[in-house]
């Protein structure tokens, strides 16, 4: 950790914190070991099973169950800093962590789930293994984000739900337990929201498909179901198609901010692995390290500036958040967040692949692979023309 970084860390106190007081050294001891298996399980975009085992040994699979469900309840700055954490080991493994605290975040937040069912997914998630996921965008959909109805359809039966539908990007899938499923009924007056599926259920199908540049050990797989059927009680949050959706800004501001301090992790690897190499690389024209030289050093402060602004960003909003002292429009700061830390994670490591030219694009090295997860920053919702133009209507009185 830098001296600017150290700087943030310590301005902030963090819920949880107090009662945790080792929780950021058990997240580094595992960023360690996670670091030493992230390229094999990228270059073979196999899924890296044992971290989940041991993030589930070292109690961190449990920080978004609420307290008096068995789990930690632990606030947003904090989730912020573990997630960096893990990506600073291994970026696929945090995204399919982020992705499974987001969910029980937005569920305890939410309150809309049957309460036995809520119950028992908590009381799986502590006891043992069991991830989830969100399964959203559609091969003929696209994202969700951009408006549209879902293909896949949920029958009202005597039994429970039917589901039979194609998913896609169902970032975890070789380890979820469960999928909240996006679907719309097929009723006269059909309704559109969530259903909660267990994986193993006749008609449910992972078929691998995920071959992408970066992130490649997070199993985004497709997920095929085929009249899947489940309880009438695991219909989580359903809606008339014609009612106006609810929104709760801070959900989406949890999605934001968490998305940042995974990419931010990243970015810091890839300076981590910059100033290793500096030291180490001495040309024999120079006779000296290629750190001592001006135009390095320059160039490495320009990195260190763009990540203790993405510190500053991610973390003092997050604060306020946990410390309930934030403004109405707080799910577009945390956006405009996402927008600028991201943009500025992108950059840092552009910057590090300018110096060391050909040595930091080659694929023994870990900076190649830090490049293509951090790119994959843009994708997640929302993107870039969807911040700036919300941010752009909100300063033109738009509608």
């Amino acid at each position: 950790m830098s001296q600017l970084e150290q700087t943030v860390s310590d301005t902030f106190v963090t819920k949880g914190l107090k009662t945790l007081p080792n929780i950021f050294d058990r997240v580094e001891a595992l960023a360690k070991d996670f670091a030493t298996r992230a390229g094999a399980h990228d270059k073979d975009a196999s899924f890296p099973f044992e971290n989940f085992t041991a993030l589930h040994e070292a109690g961190l699979l449990s920080l978004t169950i609420p307290c008096e469900l068995g789990g930690q309840g632990l606030g947003l700055a904090t989730i912020c800093r573990v997630i960096e954490g893990i990506a600073r080991g291994d970026a696929s493994t945090a995204l399919v962590l982020t992705m499974h605290y987001l969910q029980h975040a937005h569920a305890a937040r939410s309150r809309r789930w049957h309460p036995e069912v809520y119950k028992r997914l908590c009381r799986e998630s502590i006891e043992g293994i069991a991830l989830l996921n969100a399964a959203r965008v559609e091969p003929e959909l696209g994202t969700p984000a951009r408006g549209g109805l879902p293909a896949t359809i949920a029958e009202r039966t005597t039994e429970g739900w039917r589901l039979t539908g194609h998913k896609q990007y169902t970032t975890g899938s070789p380890i979820l337990s469960y999928f909240v499923v996006w679907a719309r009924t097929t009723e006269d007056e059909p309704q559109v929201g969530n259903f909660l599926v267990p994986r193993d259920l006749p008609g449910l199908q992972i078929v691998e498909t995920w071959d992408h540049l970066g992130m490649r050990a997070t199993g985004s797989h497709d997920l095929i179901l085929e009249n899947v059927l489940i309880p009438r009680e695991y219909a989580l949050n359903i809606n008339p198609i014609s009612a106006a959706p609810s929104f709760d800004p801070l959900i989406s501001t949890w999605g934001s901010l968490t998305v940042s301090a995974l990419y931010l992790g990243v970015a810091t690897s890839a300076r981590d692995w910059l100033v290793k190499y500096l030291w180490e690389r001495s040309p024999s024209n120079l006779k000296e390290p290629l750190a001592t030289l001006p135009r390095f050093q320059t160039a490495v402060g320009e990195i260190e500036a763009l990540l203790f602004a993405n510190n500053r960003l991610i973390y003092s909003l997050a604060q306020d958040i946990d410390k309930d002292e934030y403004e109405p429009n707080v799910g577009l700061q945390a956006q405009a967040v996402k927008y600028l830390t991201t943009t500025n994670s992108i950059r840092a490591v552009e910057i590090a692949l300018e110096l060391t030219g050909n040595p930091g694009l080659l694929k023994k090295n870990p900076l190649e692979r830090h490049y293509r997860d951090v790119l994959c920053s843009r994708i997640h919702t929302p993107q870039n023309d969807v911040i700036c133009q919300s941010l752009g209507k909100s300063v033109l009185k738009v509608k």
